[in-house]
């Protein structure tokens, strides 16, 4: 393994420690007693929330928004670039983008904000089993407090994840999820176990949940290593001219083409709203609050087709059948029995829609399922596929990377001795 891959790997593991670190630093003036008496139950968006963050939201961590702001602001930049042409020209330039992520940055801060104060006057509102309160202190001091603490906290995860990305390997907001789902395993496992010792959960009961756990887990890895391969000639001339070269024969269309990024979206935007409603006190609030509480059916549908959208519209962006269709048409290449240029450009358009129609499916049922087969045989955890998917997805897109980068030190090395 090169030098250059093992600092990568070393300053992104450095990285994902401080960020476990933050889970742990606790906000000011929080009685925590009374924070954990709310994680009895795993379900519900605290139980959602917290397998996001870590376990951050349990301890009332000043991470405890976790990286949700900036993936909400991100969603947000997205659909209006998709809108605006303006905005959208600004992404591809190298300034442009300089200025686009600055918005960004810009908006976290916003929607931080909101809602670190949302949640400080939903935990001055909050009393434990014995009537005391959650707030040990002043509550304008401690809304004052708590905003700037989780704004602080929310601006470090995000400059750890652009660390990550530019310096380590990997997508470095997407890694952060990761090790935060990662996190809670252990609890959950111990959990598991103590209910079963103590009779709460039937042994049968057990490896039904662990039956539905690996089929979802064969079902993702199977999903997101299939791919259609559209076939590509090339003229004589362009074989001629790359006869030390290896040229590509296929396009590789991938059946999931917008990867994690959909489920990670919907679950930004259900939890923005969900925390701002349940910080409120007015009854009509709360009853919306439950109603779309993780686990019910509102929930699952309205889950199911935020998925759906943003499978859509992200595959849209990542895969632009125009620029595939002009680079064929450029290096002499064509698709047999489909005209080179406009022809190309609607064919790929075609095959990626009939593959992002099974693909948003795909993810869809992933999403929801699994969490709603497993959250009715009294899990003592809190299992979604969201979560199993992002843990794959983001394994194998990181292993991917690992062994890139691998193929490039080799060709380094070939390089350097004359080879």
């Amino acid at each position: 393994m090169g030098n250059a891959l093992t600092q990568k790997i070393l300053i992104t593991l450095g990285f994902l420690f401080a960020y476990r670190v933050l889970a742990y630093v606790p906000t000011p003036g929080v009685d925590l007693d009374v924070i954990k008496g709310l994680f009895d139950s795993p379900g519900g968006i605290t139980g959602m929330a917290n397998m996001f963050s870590g376990g951050a939201v349990e301890r009332m961590s000043i991470i405890s928004l976790g990286i949700m702001p900036y993936i909400t602001a991100s969603i947000v930049m997205e659909l209006l670039a998709a809108t605006f042409p303006t905005l959208g020209q600004m992404k591809k330039e190298r300034d442009g983008m300089q200025k686009y992520m600055q918005i960004i940055r810009y908006f976290t801060i916003f929607i931080t904000i909101v809602q670190a104060i949302g949640v400080s006057m939903g935990l001055q509102s909050m009393t434990g089993s014995a009537g005391q309160s959650a707030v040990m202190i002043d509550p304008v001091e401690f809304t004052i407090l708590t905003t700037f603490s989780m704004l602080t906290g929310t601006m470090l995860l995000m400059w750890i994840g652009e660390q990550i990305t530019q310096k380590g390997i990997g997508n470095g907001i997407s890694l952060i999820i990761f090790a935060g789902i990662v996190s809670g395993l252990p609890s959950a496992i111990s959990n598991t176990v103590r209910a079963v010792n103590a009779g709460e959960m039937n042994f049968l009961v057990i490896l039904g949940i662990l039956a539905i756990m690996l089929i979802t887990i064969l079902a993702i890895i199977y999903v997101e290593l299939g791919e259609r391969r559209v076939p590509i000639s090339y003229s004589r001339k362009t074989i001629m001219q790359n006869q030390t070269k290896r040229v590509m024969n296929y396009i590789p269309v991938k059946v999931n083409l917008s990867g994690v990024i959909p489920p990670i979206f919907a679950s930004a935007i259900l939890m923005f709203p969900l925390t701002m409603l349940q910080s409120s006190s007015s009854e009509f609030a709360t009853a919306i609050a439950d109603s779309l509480a993780p686990g019910g059916i509102t929930f699952n549908v309205v889950t199911f087709l935020l998925i759906m959208f943003f499978a859509f519209f992200y595959a849209s962006i990542a895969f632009n059948a125009k620029d595939i269709a002009d680079n064929l048409k450029r290096q002499g290449g064509f698709i047999p029995g489909v005209r080179p240029g406009e022809h190309t450009k609607e064919f790929l358009n075609e095959v990626a829609s009939r593959l992002t129609g099974s693909g948003s499916v795909y993810l869809a049922i992933i999403s929801t399922i699994p969490f709603m087969l497993i959250s009715g045989m009294g899990a003592s955890f809190y299992f979604g596929g969201v979560a199993v998917l992002i843990i794959v997805q983001v394994a194998l897109d990181t292993m991917r990377k690992i062994e890139a980068q691998r193929t490039m030190s080799q060709y380094d090395t070939l390089g350097n001795v004359g080879l």
